[in-house]
């Protein structure tokens, strides 16, 4: 996911916001409701971006479903496409 962001910097600052995540997940982000109920969602790179992940209870293990930019009421929404996934059974 991380090596399809082209610009390095960005890479970087999402890269750093994902290793926070591992700190204390279940205070990090917001949980999701809807089909995404059980997922968190946390905001990267100035807002723009959303990192969308679970948190295996019983370890310290945070799950990166997807990430992406945050373009609501477009097909391209990182929301819309995480729901997708879901309902294909692809995650």
């Amino acid at each position: 996911m991380l090596e399809a962001i082209q610009d390095r910097r960005v890479r970087d600052k999402i890269r750093d916001r994902i290793d926070g995540i591992a700190e204390e997940p279940e205070k990090q982000g917001k949980p999701l409701t809807g089909e995404l109920t059980g997922y968190r969602s946390l905001r990267a790179v100035g807002q723009r971006y959303r990192i969308i992940y679970r948190i295996e209870e019983g370890k310290v293990l945070v799950l990166v479903m997807d990430l992406g930019i945050r373009k609501e009421g477009s097909g391209k929404d990182i929301y819309m496409l995480a729901q997708k996934l879901l309902r294909l059974r692809l995650l």
